[in-house]
């Protein structure tokens, strides 16, 4: 690891070099790309340097063991720095993990109302303010591509993307099958009822490569509507998009023309089948991927907001926290931390550093 570590020093100092050089300077776009690369490496050089001064220190601290009057003062320093060793070490570990080329990218989220009629409609609106409340805490911004509203409130299905710094790299884990326990306000009884809402996160991809013809896709379109059945538009400009092959369907009802819906559309459309080759391609390969959180599945159940307990629970790792109440409101910090935890967790144990 130590050896990796200077390489990607000397790298750096080479790419400083480099940005002071006028044909540097003049070229907009390798002073792009080798400003990049140097943004790429500035925390794991920042990290390594303070190691390289705290290893300096320890070994100065040793040689002053052999000295009867500052013995005690080397010893106390030694084990402070020791720790701070073993920390910084723990740092770069982490920081040299392969990255996850989407981690940068926005997210499109998709909620649907599962298991339990119009309460799990309500509990995916329910869910959808959560992330929109967490959303504004990052500030990110979110926007809603489509929605079919449940008849007694929330969604039986939206969708939405979520824009900013590092989003999926904090929401992909939420893919999954989340389950609310509570007592639904149409419950004359005071039962408990449990219900489910199913959550699918992508990443937003702009620039991918995806064989799309022409043929595969059916296009139809028809009059955007808003709640209560108000018109939002009084021409024909939400657009569905079915990729015949694959039987994936997109909505776009936002944006004001037809043409904008279409390029959402298409957009969302060449994500989702990005999602579903990487998905097929891993099953192929009988890659089970034991330190991923998760699979990633709409089917599987990866968290429960039992609200009588005021409690959540990932089952994906064991982690409660009681404290739904908060979570509702967008605290997510707690949860998303304790994942991201995990995860690096298990992709360093299986690292060969």
């Amino acid at each position: 690891m130590l050896e990796r570590l200077e390489t990607i020093y000397k790298r750096y100092e080479e790419i400083k070099e480099e940005l002071t050089k006028n044909e540097v300077i003049s070229d907009l776009e390798k002073l792009k790309k080798l400003s990049k690369e140097q943004r790429d490496l500035e925390e794991v050089v920042t990290e390594y340097l303070k190691y390289k001064e705290v290893v300096k220190q320890i070994n100065e601290d040793k040689e002053l063991l052999e000295d009867e009057e500052l013995k005690e003062v080397a010893k106390e320093e030694l084990a402070s720095l020791e720790v701070q060793e073993a920390e910084l070490l723990k740092k770069l570990e982490i920081l040299l993990l392969p990255k996850d080329e989407n981690d940068g990218k926005n997210v499109i989220l998709e909620i649907r109302g599962a298991a339990g009629g119009d309460e799990a409609n309500i509990f995916a609106g329910d869910l959808f303010r959560m992330y929109q409340k967490y959303a504004e805490r990052q500030n990110w911004h979110i926007e809603v591509t489509s929605k079919e509203e449940g008849s007694s409130g929330g969604f039986s299905q939206i969708e939405f993307i979520v824009k900013g710094d590092n989003v999926y790299s904090k929401l992909k884990y939420e893919s999954g099958a989340h389950r609310v326990q509570r007592i639904p306000a149409t419950e004359s009884g005071g039962r408990i009822h449990t219900s489910t809402a199913t959550v699918i996160a992508m990443p937003e991809l702009e620039d991918v490569e995806i064989d799309i013809k022409e043929s595969d896709i059916k296009i139809d379109v028809y009059r955007s509507g808003g709640a209560g059945g108000q018109s939002v538009n009084t021409t024909d400009s939400a657009v569905r998009m079915t990729h015949i092959p694959t039987g994936i369907v997109v909505t776009c009802q936002n944006e004001r023309s037809q043409l904008q819906n279409k390029e959402k559309a298409f957009q969302i459309l060449k994500s989702k089948l990005y999602e579903e080759t990487k998905r097929k391609q891993e099953e192929s390969l009988g890659m089970e991927r034991k330190s991923k959180i998760g699979t990633g599945d709409r089917s599987e159940k990866i968290r429960t907001y039992n609200y009588p307990q005021n409690r959540v629970t990932d089952h994906r790792i064991g982690f409660t926290i009681n404290k739904l109440d908060r979570v509702m409101e967008g605290e997510l910090d707690e949860i998303i931390e304790a994942l991201i935890n995990e995860d690096q967790k298990r992709k360093l144990e299986q690292s060969n550093y």
